[in-house]
């Protein structure tokens, strides 16, 4: 039996505990109790959540008493400071347990433990910026969904936290099982760990008019090379101007700006259509499908491969559930 502890501790994020329903259902579909749930808390007894929700816990002993832990995050990281005694178990559960996860911003928790030095690690986007600046030693990665670095995981916030638990259920019991919970519990889809947070174009948010005539264009006409001296001349700059407007504007530096336009645009037709990658790569302006292969990997940490063959299997399985109803 796989044997879950949640660490909670006053004005926790009560979404993180959604989680949990994960793992309920996990035992319905494989017709056994495969995993048990425990709560935790530095003195044991009642906690509240944010909502001043109250739930009853244990207090916080051995590392063993679980082979996960889940670290529950909180509404504001930085303006919480971490109880001693939460910092002192969740270091020595990071080196004993199988596995010790960091939901939303619990992942705060653990990189002020230190299990995170060296290590690639995710929280909600609004705290990224915040985590990376704590704790240069970690590789903040702030557009992923979840991500897994050896013994520790960490996700993105609020909703999230459910593809994370649905991964560690694949993890346990393997995809058909993985599957079979999201379905039972209405998500859309499984997204894998290397998915992104947000839409490109919402994430860069330019300032001017200019700007977005620009992106607008370049989304347009993503089979182009698309230079600086094209997008310059929609916006009426010139090319050194431009780019030092569009960067201050956006955060990004155009060539980066456009890669992610491509990366978007990709991902959505290999999910929703069934064009060769090499089709895919010649539509959204790779040179080849090696070069998008390579723009993935980097961009979503997976394979295109790998998002084509998750769509699939989402859709193969909501077609068995529509002529099982």
């Amino acid at each position: 039996m796989h044997r879950i502890g949640y660490v909670v501790t006053d004005g926790f994020q009560v979404l993180s505990l959604a989680t949990q329903t994960v793992f309920e259902f996990a035992n319905l579909v494989a017709g056994e109790p495969v995993y048990s749930i425990g709560y935790y808390s530095p003195s044991g007894g009642l906690v509240r959540s944010s909502l001043g929700l109250a739930m009853d816990t244990r207090a916080l002993q051995a590392p063993g008493l679980a082979d996960t832990w889940i670290v529950v995050g909180v509404n504001d990281p930085v303006a919480s400071e971490t109880a001693p005694a939460v910092l002192d178990f969740v270091r020595k559960a990071g080196h004993q347990a199988r596995r010790t996860v960091g939901i939303c911003t619990g992942g705060f928790v653990l990189a002020e433990a230190g299990l995170l030095a060296g290590r690639r690690a995710t929280t909600h986007w609004a705290y990224a910026q915040a985590l990376q600046n704590r704790h240069p030693e970690v590789t903040v990665e702030a557009d992923r969904i979840y991500i897994v670095d050896g013994p520790f995981w960490t996700s993105a916030g609020m909703t999230a936290g459910l593809d994370l638990a649905v991964g560690m259920v694949e993890k346990d019991l393997g995809a058909d099982v993985a599957r079979s919970v999201a379905h039972k519990l209405v998500m859309h889809q499984h997204r894998s760990g290397g998915q992104s947070q947000h839409s490109e174009m919402l994430d860069l948010a330019p300032k001017s008019d200019r700007i977005q005539s620009s992106l607008n264009y370049a989304r347009q006409h993503l089979k182009q090379p698309l230079g600086v001296e094209d997008l310059a001349a929609v916006a009426h700059l010139s090319p050194r101007q431009f780019t030092r407007v569009f960067t201050a504007e956006t955060g990004q530096s155009p060539a980066k700006a456009i890669e992610g336009l491509r990366l978007e645009a990709a991902r959505l037709m290999i999910e929703q259509s069934r064009h060769s990658l090499d089709v895919v790569a010649r539509e959204t302006g790779f040179r080849d499908r090696r070069h998008l292969r390579e723009a993935f990997l980097r961009g979503f940490g997976v394979p295109p491969q790998a998002v084509r063959r998750d769509a699939r299997q989402v859709l193969t399985s909501h077609a068995s559930l529509t002529d099982a109803t």
